[in-house]
């Protein structure tokens, strides 16, 4: 089981940055005109022109805690950092997935407005699915630690 999650978690340290670059939306003012592909990382481009706190923001929502996450998570799965490290593991995965919450509701909002054109790209599923492996990992890591240092079967002692 500790093998296939320190895989799955190493995977997230490739595909987190391929969705970010990934497009996450096509978006365009009226139909007669292209749609323009939004990633992430050109979403805080943009906002790093207009505006800064906002863009800082969504850089700690979408890239640092993510990776945060998946590196402490790797320090725990190969026994560099205690499993009591996991309820601060387990609140960047809560800020990671408030980056989903506010692409949605980008997306509501673009949409009601019925101006443009907004269309949901196959990076907006990539970066969701990480988001999501990553809390399932997290999850599956407070277990298997609970169930090491509960005395279940094969239980070592805590360090």
């Amino acid at each position: 089981m500790l093998t296939a999650l320190r895989l799955a978690n190493l995977a997230l340290l490739i595909l987190f940055p391929i969705s970010w670059t990934a497009p996450l939306l096509r978006a365009g003012l009226l139909p007669l005109f292209g749609l323009s592909e939004i990633s992430v990382l050109s979403g805080l481009a943009s906002l790093w022109e207009t505006d800064l706190l906002l863009a800082l923001v969504v850089a700690l929502f979408a890239l640092v805690a993510p990776m945060l996450k998946t590196l402490g998570l790797a320090l725990i799965h190969f026994g560099k950092a205690p499993p009591r490290l996991l309820p601060a593991i387990s609140l960047m995965g809560k800020l990671a997935m408030a980056d989903i919450f506010l692409i949605a509701i980008y997306i509501t909002l673009a949409k009601g407005i019925g101006v443009g054109r907004v269309e949901t790209a196959w990076g907006l599923y990539l970066f969701t699915a990480c988001i999501l492996a990553s809390l399932a990992i997290s999850h599956l890591t407070t277990a298997s630690s609970r169930h090491k240092y509960s005395g279940g079967p094969g239980a070592d002692p805590p360090a």
